[in-house]
């Protein structure tokens, strides 16, 4: 579940190259949006590691929950079978099959919690992802901009860097 990353600090280097030894004023301001871009795509990055190794925690966790239900749940059924083949059900037999009972439901609904976690998880490291993409796109289009010394792609460049931060809010909001 992790992130592939794209290579850009030679981009940023000759960026920052072109901005000292140009003659274009605003190449400098590209290379600053294009610093503060590369802090933003680093801290959503962290951040979507973090909730894929979460959700990854959560759903062992609640497979864990789900097995200790299913040994409760046969514990339960050989119980049901010898208080079916006796006589007499034993009083202890009763009790214990009841405190199965409600055992089971309390595993039951923290194994649910756990999956609700793990995909409310997923689903934050998927948004923090699309921001990582946005960020390194308007990475590299502000090295294109540098190099052609064209500032329409400069603007573009900030564009996507808007909406990497819109992932990156929207990733950091709870669901």
């Amino acid at each position: 579940m992790e992130e592939a990353e794209v290579p850009l600090e030679d981009l940023q280097e000759h960026v920052r190259h072109k901005a000292e030894h140009g003659d274009v004023a605003w190449i400098s301001w590209v290379a600053l949006s294009t610093a503060i871009l590369a802090v933003l795509a680093a801290i959503t990055g962290l951040l979507s590691g973090m909730h894929a190794n979460e959700a990854m925690m959560d759903q062992i966790e609640a497979s864990d929950q789900w097995n200790y239900y299913q040994a409760k749940s046969i514990k339960a059924s050989v119980l049901d079978a010898k208080m079916s083949l006796a006589t007499v059900a034993d009083e202890k037999d009763r009790e214990k099959a009841a405190r199965y009972e409600e055992e089971q439901s309390r595993i039951q609904s923290e194994a649910e919690h756990k999956q609700s976690e793990a995909k409310s998880n997923f689903h934050q490291h998927e948004v923090f992802a699309r921001g990582v993409t946005m960020f390194q796109i308007a990475i590299a289009i502000a090295a294109i901009s540098a190099l052609t010394k064209k500032r329409r792609f400069w603007i573009v460049s900030l564009l996507f860097g808007a909406a990497g931060c819109v992932f990156l809010i929207l990733g950091g909001m709870r669901h």
